[in-house]
């Protein structure tokens, strides 16, 4: 039996779309809203590779850059965002060979008998090996006191990673505060970890790039009565001194609430267009108060 052709045809007039090219890590990273500072520091880096490469083939002398951090910021600021693109933005560039991200925290460094930690914390780092190892709130690491394991964790890390700089970046990260008294605690890691990154909190501005960037990977926007009630709300829950809030979490649970609140007002309506499918109104926005005091209890089901 001969082999059967196949010909796909096409409507008159319909050309063939043209590949969709993926954006580099950087141009990714580039693509974030705000982070000032961290998107300076990793073009410096980026910088100072490509030009130790031209050094060396000159026959200069270079020597690894020491690119373990620390990030300061409150949850929800971007950490571990950046934290996964900048593995992948060095894997790029040929300072790390893997670019992945291994994510930890002190349970999953601490062991529960003398020798148990170093173990867990050997194979944690070798896990992240040609990527990056992030270990969340790393302070917790010395809340035990002298006699616990979270130290030994922290001698462990000092090792490895002064023992494998050239392809592992070790990223600690918490809130601004405790990560500074526990630098402070730590002159060895201080000097471990040069590179010290601060995460602000969002002002509303970003706060509305962000919500207009998660509407419009969805198909949504909203309409200008909408946009004024948000910022306003946002500036009114920012004037109040709460800077918690000023993070890309509150957009995302604003965004997600208006959209469940947008299909329950459509689902009455029998014929809807396309823009009433796709535009949130200031009817579909939560009030904010509510839904920050509901996240705080972890009473999603209150967001709606």
């Amino acid at each position: 039996m001969g082999r059967q052709s196949i010909t796909v045809v096409r409507p008159l007039g319909q050309r063939p779309s043209p590949p969709q090219s993926t954006p580099s890590a950087i141009e990714t990273l580039r693509g974030l809203v705000g982070l000032h500072e961290v998107k300076e520091t990793v073009e410096e880096i980026l910088s100072l590779h490509r030009v130790d490469v031209r050094r060396g083939e000159m026959g200069l002398r270079t020597q690894p850059q020491t690119l373990h951090m620390v990030f300061c910021g409150n949850p929800g600021t971007g950490k571990t965002t950046v934290a996964r693109h900048l593995g992948a933005v060095l894997r790029e560039a040929g300072v790390l060979s893997r670019g992945h991200l291994v994510e930890a925290e002190r349970a999953d460094l601490v062991g529960e008998y003398i020798g148990h930690t170093a173990q867990r914390t050997r194979a944690l780092v070798q896990r992240a090996l040609g990527g990056v190892l992030f270990i969340d709130e790393a302070y917790a690491l010395a809340r035990g006191g002298e006699r616990d394991f979270g130290r030994e964790a922290i001698d462990t890390l000092v090792k490895e990673i002064e023992d494998r700089r050239r392809d592992l970046l070790l990223i600690l990260a918490g809130y601004p505060q405790e990560m500074d008294g526990f630098l402070r605690s730590n002159p060895g890691l201080v000097s471990r970890l040069p590179i010290i990154l601060n995460f602000p909190d969002y002002c509303v501005q970003e706060l509305m790039e962000i919500a207009d960037s998660l509407l419009r990977e969805r198909d949504y926007q909203m309409d200008e009565a909408a946009r004024r009630e948000l910022s306003e709300g946002l500036r009114r829950l920012l004037s109040q001194g709460r800077t918690s809030e000023g993070n890309a979490r509150l957009a995302r649970n604003v965004v997600e609430s208006a959209i469940r609140r947008h299909a329950k007002r459509l689902d009455q309506k029998a014929l809807a267009s396309r823009q009433e499918l796709s535009r949130i109104l200031r009817e579909d926005l939560p009030d904010l108060q509510r839904l920050t005091a509901s996240a705080a209890r972890g009473d999603f089901e209150a967001q709606a």
